[in-house]
């Protein structure tokens, strides 16, 4: 199994100080950033195959990346045009998408619990979606909406007279089989070709759910701790409200492997 890990942005709604700014995968709680939870989260549920893609200021990311001491390979693949849409980052990519194996697709600026993760896994020979059906309804929600145990939709904003019987936040991470991982970058790539680069991910992920070539299961991740990181309230948030709750991590990586 691979991990992808999408860290390319800017993060400018978090309105980061000019001359300060740097990627969201390296706020830190509680003294460890996001990408060394990430990472230790991984390595608890055995996935060792580490893709990160980025772009804004990549040689922060890699110094975290040395601080911490992972002792695996980790693929560093960059997107020069990290400005556009999340799209273009998830097509410069496509070579892990489509080597083989189960691909876990990762947005890095969520805070969340190891079982999210471990619910992501569980199973072998699965696409999973996540679903938290306790949400702040509003626009920024991805919302990932079923019809009798099936994706309908997968969406910020919802269609008037969609049908649906269960509604929640997707979590910004995606579980795809081979075959599933090779159609979604088939399908990235043509947003790329009709120059539709500036798209998120999530556009192409919904492609390739409502075209029904792929099953998918949904994973309910109701009550379990998250939070994805976009303003600064967020940050807030994040500090006071989720990590509480958050299974404690053991220590840091650094320590674990220096």
């Amino acid at each position: 199994m691979r991990a992808i890990i999408l860290a390319a942005g800017m993060g400018l709604r978090l309105q980061q100080p000019e001359g300060g700014q740097f990627p969201k995968c390296l706020l830190q709680f509680d003294g460890m950033s996001l990408l060394e939870r990430h990472l230790q989260m991984l390595e608890a549920v055995g996935v060792r195959d580490v893709v990160l893609a980025l772009g804004f200021e990549p040689g922060q990311v890699e110094a975290e990346l040395q601080r911490i001491g992972w002792p695996h390979p980790v693929e560093i693949v960059l997107n020069p045009r990290y400005d556009l849409g999340s799209v273009l980052t998830v097509h410069t990519v496509a070579p892990a998408l489509t080597r083989g194996g189960d691909v876990l697709l990762m947005d890095a600026d969520v805070l969340y619990d190891a079982s999210i993760l471990q619910a992501l896994v569980a199973q072998p020979q699965a696409n999973r979606l996540l679903l938290d059906r306790d949400f702040e309804a509003g626009d920024e929600p991805v919302k990932l909406c079923l019809k009798d145990g099936v994706p309908v939709e997968l969406r910020k904003q919802l269609a008037a007279g969609l049908a649906y019987d269960t509604i929640g936040e997707s979590v910004g991470f995606f579980r795809f089989r081979a075959q599933a991982a090779r159609r979604f970058a088939e399908i990235v790539a043509g947003y790329v070709e009709r120059d539709c680069a500036h798209m998120p991910h999530e556009e192409a992920v919904r492609d390739l759910l409502l075209e029904r070539s792929q099953i998918f299961d949904v994973a309910d991740v109701s009550g379990a701790p998250w939070i994805e990181i976009d303003f600064p309230n967020d940050v807030e948030r994040a500090r006071s409200e989720v990590l509480p709750l958050l299974q404690p991590v053991l220590q840091p990586l650094a320590g674990v492997f220096r």
